[in-house]
């Protein structure tokens, strides 16, 4: 049987060669997607500063949620500093250090901060210089409240040497002078301070961070990694109580997990080291997750999509051959088995050029995610043959499946009738698929109603989704609606009308299969294009128009370089002539846990801070309650959040904040606008003491409007190292070049998506084309001439494309429609006008050059050649 699929393959290579492109671009795509999301579960960030330690105690960096995938927290949190000595006395324990970060900036000598990796911690106390491998130091220690120590590259951009004086911001104080003591030479060095001053300066020793470190590293004598983790777990168990999960899964070590570790400290070493000495960049490993998960759904429907269609038309081309051989013996499993071997060969060949293509384009949006500052440049991917597998086992139950429902019909039926229908196609289609098809065009109009409903991002995927589905229905439902239209047009064609036309539509309406599997993929890329890029532009739109709504200030002033606002800046702000308003804000992420329909639920999401000024300066669109109540524990929630069971106002709400602290703060105010501002507004006390920088990131400025209001501004912030005054509104969010960096991304994976769409399709319609060699024999022979041929191919051609950007458009037009009027309160989504102009070229252009070609190369044979090579 392979041997006869095999000699079998060697007469269809047209269509067989758009089966090969489908399974090489499937297995690209699943290959690229699978490596992205095994970066995201195995990928480790390297040690950094911490490489010196080999064990290192913190809290736990991440926040189970049941069955889902552990949520990152980004802000640091707390350890006991008792710790510190009491983990020094372990045995073979060399160093113990409690390392604390805060924000730290140097300012050279024209008044400019030296830039960082991140300024809001790169203070650190000397001792931290234990932490670091082979570290080479000029000079001495610092020892007073005036010296300082600097990593070489920053002392070497201020061109700063041991003994000269310098301004350093740490910690929101205003510039201060410090003696330089020494230069270290070692990446990620930071700014360092003498012990007692770091304390101080970080507000360790008052205040809601006093008596506590960031974490405690541990160096160890050779060999003793495990013993001294273990060790160090006892100790944590006998000091608090409690429990907590335990990473110890080092490279050096075995890994192991103690359940009976204090609650939210863990014991960690090797690789996951990274993710603690950077808690805001390990957070990119779940977004690789969340992007490939999301990507899966969409990429695995388009490839079933595009290989049950390849698949259809390479069986579809062979029905006169397997209808024989049932006739000589054959049984219908005999005969299914040989499609799928057929294709299954073919798949072979295709899938390992795939996998390595797709390993390629892993490596590539990786780039493109670094160049957007999405993931960080030392996060790497994970390349193992896991992806390759999962490929190949999908790829395979994929080509099986679809070759053997090809086959299905001709392989059932009696072997005379199979031989009769083998020329041409069933007269009547299946009622069935035609009303399972209708059945999913009215479920994806259905699902349209989502963003009535939901104003959210995710409310807005259900657009999407919409439009794809209702493509998949359209394709089920498409040979009656094809064989309906031609039947109509052959009924009012004129008696006089032109050779080519009647024979168009006589192909038509005979042909209502083969046409309309053509037809539903490209309305299908139409549909795909139209709502996937103008979902994503809708949505900006809609954020832009709520930020620029309720931001009621002119102007924000930041201070990037020095991990937060100084302290006072608020103040100097208020005071300045012309200022009718200011008020700080902020963000970090929160976690929030309820109940639905009686089943726990866990979200993140991005939440401001805000102080009771904040209505000054912002109208977030407040229906209950009132920002000035932004005192203490007290939350503002939207109307999203507000519709869930016990989250209304005057209700208190279970909250993670994002250094793992739960927090049951009161909804004091629901508002509007949540596209613009989050789902979440916490109080500035809330988050006290539990954010890793603790400076305000931003204050919002509302002035008179004056241009004298605007120089006293500008002013303010020359006069103050690091002060960066920008205008709040900065762009109408609808063009694409305001885009954000996940906007951008989606529209390349949906250029990308594209891409392997057109060319698949552009294969069937090849090799549907080239299969007619026998039809266009039989017309030369019965006097049509080339000429009246290509005339027929072309309206053929001119019909695929009217009818694909017809139902495209009608299958994109009511989900479309509902977004807008949920998102914009107007019936039509927001996006670039050249959009749609460019998808009808390109669906005319593919429909006309995929048939023109062929039916060109077709007619170069002379009849009696290729009705003699068909038989």
């Amino acid at each position: 049987m392979l041997h006869l699929a095999v000699r079998m393959a060697g007469h269809r290579i047209t269509a067989l060669l758009a089966v090969a492109c489908a399974v090489l671009g499937g297995a690209a795509l699943i290959t690229g997607t699978g490596v992205l999301a095994e970066s995201g579960f195995r990928s480790q960030l390297p040690a950094g500063r911490l490489a010196g330690a080999e064990v290192v105690v913190s809290t736990e960096q991440s926040f189970d949620s049941g069955p889902d995938l552990p949520i990152a927290l980004p802000e640091r949190g707390t350890v006991p500093a008792e710790l510190v000595d009491e983990l020094a006395q372990l045995p073979g324990v060399t160093a113990a250090v409690g390392d604390i970060s805060f924000p730290a900036a140097l300012v050279d000598a024209d008044g400019q901060v030296v830039p960082t990796r991140d300024p809001r911690t790169a203070g650190h106390g000397w001792s931290s210089t234990k932490l670091l491998v082979d570290a080479k130091v000029d000079g001495s220690a610092p020892a007073g409240t005036g010296e300082v120590a600097l990593d070489s590259a920053t002392a070497a951009t201020a061109g700063v040497q041991v003994g000269d004086k310098v301004e350093v911001v740490a910690a929101g104080r205003a510039a201060a002078a410090y003696r330089v003591t020494a230069l270290v030479d070692a990446p990620d060095t930071g700014i360092l301070f003498a012990d007692p001053t770091a304390v101080r300066l970080s507000g360790r020793a008052d205040g809601e961070r006093a008596g506590t470190v960031d974490l405690v590293a541990l160096r160890t004598e050779p060999g003793t990694e495990a013993s001294v983790a273990a060790a160090a777990r006892e100790k944590i168990k006998d000091t608090r109580k409690g429990t907590a999960k335990n990473t110890d899964t080092g490279t050096d070590a075995s890994a192991s997990t103690d359940t009976d570790a204090p609650a939210g400290l863990i014991v960690s070493t090797g690789s996951e080291r990274g993710d603690i000495a950077s808690p805001g960049a390990g957070a990119a490993r779940s977004l690789l997750i969340l992007l490939a998960s999301s990507l899966g759904g969409i990429i695995m429907l388009i490839i079933g999509f595009v290989m049950a269609s390849a698949l259809a038309v390479s069986i579809g081309g062979q029905r006169r051959d397997l209808a024989l051989m049932r006739a000589v013996g054959a049984t219908p499993r005999q005969i299914r088995r040989l499609a799928a071997g057929q294709a299954s060969i073919i798949a072979a060949v295709a899938v390992v050029p795939g996998v390595g293509l797709g390993y390629l384009l892993a490596g590539q949006f990786r780039s493109m995610l670094v160049d957007r500052g999405v993931i960080p440049e030392a996060l790497p991917l994970t390349f193992s043959p896991l992806p390759a597998l999962a490929t190949v086992l999908l790829l395979g139950l994929a080509v099986q499946v679809s070759a053997r429902s090809a086959a299905w019909r001709t392989s059932r039926m009696p072997a005379t009738e199979a031989v009769a229908e083998s020329r041409s196609e069933p007269r009547t289609p299946s009622k069935m698929r035609a009303r399972f098809g209708l059945l999913l065009i009215v479920a994806a109009t259905t699902l349209s109603v989502v963003p009535l409903l939901s104003r959210t991002v995710l409310g807005a995927t259900a657009t999407s989704m919409a439009g794809i589905i209702g493509a998949i229905g359209l394709a089920l439902a498409g040979p009656a609606l094809v064989r309906g239209i031609g039947d109509a047009a052959g009924r009012r064609l004129r008696p006089g009308v032109s050779a080519p036309t009647w024979l168009a539509v006589s192909n038509i309406r005979g042909y209502a299969l083969r046409l309309s599997g053509v037809v539903s993929a490209l309305a299908m890329a139409v549909v795909f294009v139209l709502t996937y890029t103008l979902a994503q532009t809708t949505v900006m739109s809609a954020t832009a128009q709520d930020t620029r709504t309720g931001t009621l200030a002119q102007q924000r002033l930041t201070a990037p370089g020095l991990g937060g606002l100084p302290a006072g800046t608020l103040a100097a702000v208020t005071r300045t002539s012309g200022v009718e308003a200011a008020a700080p804000v902020s963000d970090t992420t929160v976690i929030r846990e309820y109940e639905q329909f009686g089943d726990p639920v866990v979200e993140s999401g991005s939440a401001m801070i805000l102080t009771p000024a904040a209505s000054g300066v912002l109208d977030l669109g407040v229906r209950d309650g009132s920002l000035a109540g932004l005192k203490g524990d007290t939350v503002a929630v939207s109307t999203e959040v507000a519709r869930t069971p016990g989250s209304g106002l005057g209700s208190r709400i279970t909250l993670v904040l994002g250094d793992g602290t739960r927090v049951s703060p009161k909804v004091v105010a629901v508002y509007d606008r949540a596209l613009g501002f989050g789902p979440v507004a916490l109080s500035h006390d809330l988050v006290a003491g539990h954010t890793t920088a603790g400076l305000a990131q931003s204050v919002l400025v509302r002035t008179d409007g004056t241009e004298a209001a605007q120089r006293a501004l500008t002013a303010l912030a020359a006069a103050r190292p690091g002060l960066a005054l920008a205008p709040t509104d900065t762009g109408s969010g609808d063009s694409l070049s305001d885009a954000p960096p996940t906007v951008w991304i989606n529209l390349a994976l949906i250029v990308v998506l594209l891409g392997y769409l057109l060319l698949s399709i552009a294969n069937k319609l090849v090799a549907t084309t080239a299969q007619r060699q026998g039809e266009i024999a039989t017309l030369r022979l019965n006097g049509t001439t080339p000429r009246q041929i290509l005339a027929m191919m072309r309206r053929e051609a001119a019909v695929i494309g009217a009818a694909a950007l017809t139902a495209g458009l009608l299958l994109s037009a009511i989900p479309l429609a509902l977004l807008g009027i949920g998102f914009l309160d107007r019936p039509w989504p927001a996006g670039p006008v050249w959009l749609l102009p460019a998808v009808a070229l390109t669906v005319i252009c593919t429909a006309f050059i995929t048939v023109e070609l062929p039916t060109r190369q077709a007619l170069r044979t002379a009849p009696a050649h290729a009705l003699s090579a068909r038989e």
